[in-house]
């Protein structure tokens, strides 16, 4: 298995931007144009995150139909009043306040035009307040909006109940305030659960790096780190961005896992190319001696060197798959070329030595034929005739293995006949037996007249029955000689 290029695996450090929307504004339509001096005062623009409304050339002229609510209208137009030269003033606690000058029109038009000014700015303290109830709010559009309400609430050009305006800010100030605190506990949650996960898959990675041995299966344990980095990787998308120290620590350790799996895996392989080189060498060397060996006829020899090949051969061990396919095959020729030829030699035998038994079972016939003897002179005759089966018997050859202790036992059996005859009849002619025979026996009349002395003589029972059984012993000895 080749060694696979590590992967380069980096942190993802883009935090998805959420967009913050809220319903624009409607925009009044304009009606008359106030004189340049006329045109109210400017204030702060509304908060990107709330409305993206263009900026108003000029007031919009009152109108019923304008979106807001007649009797808001009319409540908001409480606060306020106009005088003839067409300057609209708001009342704020104990004191008045002037908010903006519209000449030209209707004193009833200026003041409903700066109290549907002061909806538009409730309205937008409203929209925040639902904002605040939102999951997906940010903290740093919380922020962002109290800034820019904070600057709009501060003098507002509107007419309307400025200090319950001002009270609602306060009231979303602390709701802004609490509800950061909360985004921050949920995402301290978060980040320790998406460390907590992360640091799972880590342990993982360290606890596949700690397991590596010899019985490693490098591929499977590969496949599980990859599937762990797919898993970090998933992780990562799908999960709170964790702090850069944590993230990087947790990096740090899980790469350094990934990379003693590597080295270990690369020095397995390396290690393994130079036993498989090796192998081969030695197989290769194997080969050559099988080659040199395989047109031998030296049958017995030659198939122990086959043997002692054949062990070596399989204490070498593998080559890689392919290669030792093909050295195979090449050693098996070698081998097939030396045992097919000894088969066949095998095989021209075994014809030969059937041709044999049967030429040595036809001389048993005549040599059977022989036996018995019944005297000195038939054995000679049967001695001689027996020599000339022997010899004729010792030119014929082999016989089959399986045969050969039959027919040899059969033979053998004709030679034991006729020399038993011979063998009494020398013992009858021998001068040297007999003279040793009549010595024998006189020894043993000699013993045998000592031993009736001592039986006569022994008053003990059991000594005297052990001398009578020892008179009985020399006894049987004296009839066998005579």
């Amino acid at each position: 298995m080749a060694d696979e290029n590590n992967v380069t695996e980096t942190e993802n450090t883009t935090e998805p931007t959420e967009q913050a929307t809220t319903p624009a504004v409607e925009q009044t339509a304009p009606a008359a144009a106030p004189k340049p001096s006329a045109v109210p005062k400017p204030h702060a623009p509304s908060p990107a995150a709330f409305a993206h409304k263009p900026a108003a050339a000029r007031p919009a002229a009152p109108a019923a139909k304008h979106g807001h609510d007649e009797a808001a209208v009319r409540e908001a137009e409480a606060f306020g009043r106009v005088a003839d030269d067409g300057t609209v003033y708001v009342k704020e606690g104990e004191t008045e306040r002037e908010v903006g000058q519209f000449p030209d029109v209707s004193k009833e038009e200026a003041l409903a035009l700066y109290a549907r000014r002061f909806l538009d700015l409730k309205a937008k303290l409203d929209a925040l307040a639902g904002r605040l109830k939102s999951r997906n709010v940010k903290p740093r559009e919380i922020d962002e909006s109290l800034k820019m309400l904070a600057e709009e609430t501060a003098a507002p050009a509107v007419v309307g109940d400025i200090a319950a305006l001002k009270a609602q800010y306060e009231e979303l100030k602390a709701a802004g305030e609490a509800k950061k605190a909360q985004i921050a506990e949920a995402r301290k949650a978060a980040m320790a659960k998406a460390i907590e996960g992360r640091t799972a898959i880590v342990v993982k990675a360290e606890e596949l790096a700690a397991s590596l041995g010899d019985n490693t299966n490098w591929r499977s344990t590969a496949d599980k780190f990859r599937a762990l980095f797919d898993e970090w990787q998933e992780h990562q998308r799908n999960n709170v961005r964790i702090d850069k120290k944590d993230a990087d620590e947790l990096w740090k350790r899980f790469s350094a896992a990934r990379t003693t799996f590597n080295q270990a895996r690369r020095k397995w392989a390396q290690a393994r190319d130079v036993e498989r080189k090796e192998a081969r060498d030695t197989k290769e060397a194997i080969i050559a001696e099988a080659n040199e060996l395989k047109d031998s006829t030296a049958w017995g020899e030659t198939s122990r060197k086959f043997n002692e090949l054949m062990d070596r051969w399989k204490k070498a061990g593998r080559a890689g798959r392919n290669e030792d396919d093909a050295l195979w095959a090449q050693f098996r020729e070698a081998a097939d070329t030396f045992f097919n030829a000894r088969q066949a030699d095998r095989d021209q035998i075994s014809s030969s030595e059937k041709e044999n038994l049967a030429a040595k079972e036809a001389l048993l016939v005549k040599a059977e034929a022989l036996v018995p003897v019944a005297d000195e002179k038939a054995a000679k005759h049967a001695r001689q005739e027996l020599a000339k089966i022997q010899e004729e018997w010792d030119q014929i050859g082999y016989v089959p293995r399986d045969d050969m202790r039959r027919i040899e036992g059969r033979l053998d059996a004709v030679d034991k006949q006729i020399k038993a005859v011979e063998d009494a009849a020398w013992k009858q002619s021998d001068p040297e037996a007999d003279a040793r025979k009549s010595s024998f026996e006189e020894q043993l009349n000699v013993q045998l007249a000592e031993l009736d002395a001592k039986i006569a003589a022994e008053s003990d029972p059991k000594k005297k029955a052990k001398l009578e059984a020892e008179k009985a012993t020399k006894e049987q000895w004296l009839n066998a000689v005579k």
